[in-house]
């Protein structure tokens, strides 16, 4: 194998987002080893590689610490829905906290450039909008989300204070909310929610009167982005998320029209610490990395309800 090959550390690389970006850099000729435990990924999500000589799994935890010689680690292992990081809030906690600590102390040992898969969740429910890298955020810090929240924000300070002490190369994305193939059915996330419940012919459930908004990014888009940020001068934070925002009831409205146009709509409690708008603004983005999204909600949705549809069908 050839020695100039980047060497490549996913961790979380079996879940949605990081099996995205394992496809990238495969297809770009890149080494990657994928680093899983499987809580919320999946082995088939990364099972067209597997065999490949450029490409390794591992089943490990990131809270317990790992020796690899790698060049780059892409730092995204931890439950991202609410459903599957409130589920176990101090492992959640303990992911964001241990597992950076243990990536950074690696990415030290090796002298590996470490991006952080951070979170518009830093941001809680916002008295900004919409929401620049330089907002503070408004997080409750003992609620229901801070787990998640909370845990991403200790995990940024981490990967800046290892700069400031080791020279420690890193990369920080703030994410925002993120569709596409591979999402789990069970997720929580109002996409996922949507499409199935749509696809099984049940009425679609909103919270609140479904005016809090969201913008929703298509994942290819997004794993644009990181790759973009990686290969950057920027350490961050950068916001990656598409700017076009819709209220929670259109998008509701959206995924009924495109799979079952007679179902209902029907309202539930909001959740506690729900944020009641999120929209980033992306012109970091454009100016340090010259990215923007391309893929419009409606034309992404469409591979994202193929896939619900033919997973339903396997279950």
């Amino acid at each position: 194998m050839p020695a100039s090959l980047t060497r490549n550390l996913v961790t979380g690389g079996a879940g949605f987002v990081g099996s995205h970006l394992v496809d990238r850099l495969m297809e770009a000729g890149e080494e990657v080893i994928c680093l899983d435990n499987y809580f919320t990924g999946r082995k088939v999500n990364v099972a067209r590689w597997m065999g490949h000589p450029r490409f390794e799994l591992i089943r490990h935890d990131v809270t317990d610490p790992i020796l690899l010689e790698v060049d780059r680690i892409w730092h995204l292992a931890c439950p991202a829905s609410p459903v599957h990081y409130q589920h176990n809030p101090i492992k959640t906690a303990k992911t964001s906290f241990l597992g950076t600590y243990n990536m950074l102390g690696l990415a030290r040992r090796v002298g590996a450039r470490l991006l952080l898969a951070s979170t518009s969740e830093v941001y809680g429910d916002p008295e900004v909008h919409p929401q620049p890298e330089s907002y503070r955020g408004n997080v409750n810090t003992h609620g229901l989300r801070a787990c998640y929240d909370e845990g991403k924000r200790v995990a940024e300070t981490l990967c800046f204070d290892y700069q400031r002490m080791h020279g420690t190369q890193i990369r920080i994305a703030r994410i925002f909310n993120t569709y596409g193939p591979r999402m789990l059915p069970d997720d929580g996330r109002v996409v996922s929610n949507f499409i199935v419940q749509a696809l099984r012919a049940q009425p679609l459930t909103l919270y609140g009167d479904g005016s809090q908004t969201r913008s929703f990014c298509y994942v290819d888009d997004l794993v644009e982005g990181l790759i973009r940020l990686m290969n950057g001068v920027h350490a961050g934070p950068i916001n990656l998320g598409n700017p076009s925002e819709f209220t929670i009831r259109q998008l509701a409205e959206l995924v009924r029209d495109c799979i079952n146009p007679g179902l209902q709509l029907v309202s539930e409690p909001m959740p506690e610490d729900d944020p009641s708008q999120r929209q980033p603004l992306i012109e970091l983005a454009k100016n340090q990395l010259g990215w923007h999204p391309t893929i419009p909600l409606q034309q992404g949705l469409e591979p994202t309800i193929a896939y619900f549809r033919d997973r339903l069908a396997e279950a």
